[in-house]
């Protein structure tokens, strides 16, 4: 699923002389047009503005059984199960090689899943053939498990994706309680709160 980021407003004006008997309320009108445009602008073109938050799902509301109960395989095309870890938080991504955010996420994951800090890391590949998935997770340095779901588009919307969109990102407490959700890239300061509502 493509996301279009909004392009920046137009320029072509900007500047230029007023026009006599334009109406006051006009001018004002196109001002906050602009001002309420300028954050998109900002955001697109990976300015100052901040990316939106986690979504904080209130425990119990959406039932993580969905994770639990799919069926997968592993890189070596060996059925799979995902168990429930005990007393340890969960962060689960689904993702795809074609997804090129998915990508911007795979380094922080990594090191994530490399200073064990008692929340495990898992990748949730939705592809059919793990032959390619298993070369790319070499060749991208991927070292935290990856499954591939076979049933990814239902799975994900039974977890709150409707959109079924990529990357989307499930963040699940020591409890096994789905606590947040993201869908997009799952990095930075984001990464960090959805660590620390892990360990909650």
């Amino acid at each position: 699923m493509s996301h279009r980021a909004a392009g920046p407003p137009s320029e072509a004006n900007a500047g230029a002389p007023r026009r006599e008997g334009r109406p006051v309320r006009r001018e004002l009108l196109s001002a906050l047009l602009l001002g309420a445009l300028m954050p998109q602008r900002g955001f697109a073109q990976g300015a100052l503005a901040r990316p939106p938050a986690l979504t904080l799902v209130e425990p119990g509301r959406i039932d993580s059984a969905p994770l639990f109960n799919g069926t997968y395989v592993d890189l070596d095309n060996r059925a799979a199960r995902l168990a429930r870890p005990a007393g340890r938080g969960l962060i689960a991504n689904f993702w795809a090689r074609w997804c090129g955010p998915c990508k911007v996420e795979i380094p922080e994951l990594a090191a994530l899943h490399a200073r064990r800090t008692g929340v495990d890391v898992l990748g949730i590949n939705i592809e059919a053939d793990p032959a390619p998935v298993r070369d790319f997770a070499r060749a991208y340095e991927i070292d935290y498990p990856v499954l591939l779901a076979r049933e990814p588009l239902a799975m994900m919307r039974a977890l709150g994706n409707q959109r079924a969109g990529l990357p989307f990102t499930v963040v699940l407490d020591r409890r096994g309680s789905v606590v947040a959700l993201r869908l997009g890239v799952l990095a930075g300061e984001q990464l960090e709160a959805a660590t620390r509502l892990a360990l909650a």
